[in-house]
């Protein structure tokens, strides 16, 4: 997969895959305008919505509804380093909720796959080159 990452002026940097453009911005106290989440929002979403797909296919396997089920998201960081070292997924259920499904959604959250990046990172290799220019 690859992504075209570009500025589109002030603060904000985009990425384009696809048929698909993620915004993000700085808050003005950044530089930005706050026209859209920052970079770090975009990722922290992901690993709760990532968990929302493996969550809402569970339950559509078995034809179990939906409606009531939210995840919370929580995030502590270190007051020193300000890097997140802990995120709690909670995972709210309506009392209608069948009891025997409960630890199948922990389970069906835990196979996320931004999670598991987590838990085994890749690699980076960031380098610079020139661009070629094209033919007019």
């Amino acid at each position: 997969m690859e992504m075209i990452i570009d500025f589109p002026g002030g603060a904000r940097v985009d990425a384009h895959f696809g048929p698909y453009t993620v915004k993000t911005d700085q808050p003005p106290m950044g530089g930005g305008e706050g026209s859209a989440p920052t970079p770090f929002a975009v990722f922290l979403a992901s690993i709760g919505t990532c968990a929302g797909i493996y969550v809402l296919g569970f339950c559509r396997q078995r034809g179990l509804p939906t409606e009531g089920i939210r995840i919370i998201q929580r995030m502590h960081s270190n007051p020193f380093s300000g890097m997140v070292e802990k995120i709690e997924l909670e995972i709210q259920v309506p009392p209608s909720f069948p009891e025997k499904y409960r630890p199948s959604l922990v389970r069906a959250a835990e196979l996320c796959a931004v999670k598991k990046h987590f838990e085994r990172p890749p690699q980076f290799e960031i380098t610079t080159r020139e661009m070629v220019a094209t033919p007019r």
